[in-house]
């Protein structure tokens, strides 16, 4: 049984619209929760955003049946509080119980002592999609452009850029990459057999320890900076040698893997299925692997970039160099945002094995049909291919895209216009709001998996803009009660 929301709060526990938050305060929470508290206040919006988190309830399956589990409007409010705050489960589980404010969002009172178990948030959260989120963005900035006062007939001025989401992996190298394999292979197989009561696997923690012995060697032995070529010809063979040992021990533990979970009949069982398939996986990421140091190290072949894997365990991550100052590489996804006048994020994309010019159009097109009432988009030179320019001029009714390159002349009167060199010298105010996204949770993703990725992603932009509707409401309410102090002083007796 699981409900969008409990409309009976436990004992002394106020209303969602009549809780109060700390205006003063610097810290992300009360600004979230005070956008949160704006938009419930508004019945309409929340109306939207319950009917978009019934999506959450898998089809087929009776919400009203079943043990009692977190109510939706909980789920998505931890979730986006987790990626504003950039803090891992641990710290939103201390919070979940202890925070007081963020008690009173969730429903429970001073007298309440309802405890969330962390692998019930953990659980729950998972259950939140990116389409889903998506959704509760789109309304979101509509109720964001309400309270900033925007005008229906008044056009949306984006401007978009790229960043790099980080995925939680370590620096990759073919040599630690096979260890990675290699140590995962033995590790699972003996829990398995161990399981199952099958023999052969009881010392896998000594075989681990010898494998990474074998890797260290491997991975300690440089060339030689001498300039006799004698000793340089000595350090080369002694580091093929080493990078072979390493490569033949490793393949004897992985052929022993293959034939253990050759013995196991699996056929009548989902659960040891899945588990031999993950198996197989490290043992053939192992194998890919020990092909690869073959190739570089003893036969002296450059592997090609395409046939690299730079994490087994995080394979969508990307190799990605985009010449910045201090960080040639970064190891992650390019995400691409669009921002408006207002510093709301209209809308973003994951970009898969995509460059900022292959993804232009598509991400206006779609920001376009979200909200029709977006006219105009700057760019930097990234995104300019002659295609893009001509088919983004038939979206938007003004595109300042700076062209790649020695301009022709027609190009030097477009980019030498005063309203192109406005919205150039505006252009830079996306990446501040990429910043203040890398600062709320958009540096690294601790999700695991694309999927994981994306709707890590998708809630940190929707934590953002409502951070921004807190915010906006927050000083609104600040102006307010200054307003009402001075006119209590004005009405105050002068002293005799």
């Amino acid at each position: 049984m699981r409900k969008v929301i409990e409309m009976q709060n436990s004992l002394l526990c106020p209303a969602i619209d009549e809780i109060e938050f700390d205006l003063k305060s610097r810290d992300e929470i009360p600004k979230i929760l005070s956008g949160l508290q704006a938009m419930y206040k508004d019945k309409k919006i929340w109306a939207e955003v319950f009917e978009i988190l019934k999506g959450l309830t898998p089809k087929g399956v009776d919400p009203g049946k079943g043990r009692k589990g977190m109510d939706l409007w909980k789920v998505f409010v931890l979730g986006i509080l987790r990626t504003n705050c950039n803090i891992d489960f641990d710290k939103l589980h201390e919070l979940t119980n202890q925070h007081k404010a963020l008690r009173m969002m969730l429903g429970h009172g001073k007298y309440d002592d309802k405890i969330y178990p962390l692998q019930t948030i953990k659980d729950n959260i998972d259950l939140l999609t990116p389409e889903i989120v998506n959704k509760i963005n789109k309304i979101a900035v509509d109720f964001g452009h309400k309270i900033v006062g925007k005008k229906d007939d008044e056009p949306l001025n984006g401007s978009c850029d790229s960043s790099v989401l980080k995925t939680d992996v370590h620096f990759p190298t073919d040599i630690n990459q096979l260890f990675d394999a290699a140590r995962k292979a033995v590790e699972t197989v003996g829990k398995f057999c161990e399981n199952l009561g099958l023999p052969g696997w009881r010392e896998e923690k000594s075989i681990v320890r010898k494998i990474k012995k074998k890797f260290r060697k491997a991975s300690m032995v440089k060339r030689s900076t001498s300039k006799n070529e004698k000793k340089k010809a000595q350090r080369v063979q002694l580091i093929k040698d080493a990078h072979q040992d390493y490569i033949d021990y490793s393949q004897e533990f992985l052929e022993r893997v293959k034939e253990t979970i050759k013995m196991v009949d699996v056929s009548d069982d989902i659960v040891l299925q899945a588990k031999i398939f993950q198996i197989q996986e490290y043992v053939d990421h192992g194998t890919r692997q020990i092909d690869q140091i073959r190739r570089r190290v003893i036969d002296g072949e450059t592997i090609p970039h395409h046939e690299k894997v730079f994490s087994i365990f995080e394979q969508h991550t990307e190799w990605i160099s985009k010449g910045k100052a201090g960080a040639p590489v970064e190891l992650g996804k390019r995400i691409c945002v669009v921002k408006d006048q207002y510093g709301f994020i209209l809308h973003h994309l994951v970009m898969e094995n995509e460059t900022d010019s292959d993804v232009a159009v598509s991400i206006i097109s779609e920001t376009k049909r979200l909200f029709p009432d977006f006219k105009s988009c700057s760019f930097d030179k990234g995104f300019h291919s002659p295609a893009n320019q001509k088919k983004l001029a038939d979206i938007l009714d003004r595109v300042y895209l700076p062209r790649k390159g020695r301009l022709s002349k027609a190009a030097k009167e477009i980019e030498h216009t005063d309203d192109f060199r406005q919205a150039r010298r505006k252009h830079s105010a996306v990446e501040s709001s990429i910043n203040a996204l890398q600062n709320h949770g958009l540096d690294r993703c601790p999700d695991h998996g694309l999927h994981g990725l994306k709707r890590y992603t998708a809630l940190t932009i929707v934590a953002r803009n409502i951070q921004i509707i807190g915010h906006i409401v927050q000083q609104k309410e600040l102006k307010r009660k200054r307003r009402l102090e001075n006119n209590c002083l004005k009405k105050l007796p002068l002293a005799a």
